[in-house]
């Protein structure tokens, strides 16, 4: 399996930004499909994000299309998540996963989690 560190979580104002960072170890990084999903108080995990082995293709949630953009920096085992236009719904925390599966945005189907990061949007 391999090994996730989130980072880059914060408290930021409606309509601002944050970028989250995902850095991976243990196995080789561009061997998975990488996703973010994201967890509120009471409410159970859902997605967000996910973007293939060599970042050909991504997917976005209809919560945050067009306002989150998904990256991946495969010579830096680093995966990325640029959040602009932040909506108080937005707060949770966020998680990012590892799948060796070719395609997939089911949490049930991801591997390997990181522990997540708190990601809170005031209004």
């Amino acid at each position: 399996q391999v090994q996730l560190v989130e980072s880059g979580g914060g408290l930021v104002q409606a309509g601002g930004s944050l970028r989250l960072s995902c850095a991976a170890s243990g196995r080789t990084f561009s061997g998975y499909v990488m996703g973010w999903f994201r967890q509120a108080p009471g409410k159970e995990r859902e997605f967000v994000s996910a973007i293939s082995w060599i970042g050909g293709s991504t997917y976005y949630a209809d919560s945050v299309k067009g306002r989150f953009t998904i990256s991946r920096d495969n010579a830096k085992n680093t995966l990325y998540l640029q959040m602009n236009s932040l909506k108080p719904e937005d707060t949770a925390v966020y998680y990012c996963a590892a799948t060796r599966r070719s395609w997939t945005t089911f949490p049930a189907h991801f591997d390997s989690w990181g522990q997540g990061t708190q990601v809170t949007v005031s209004s």
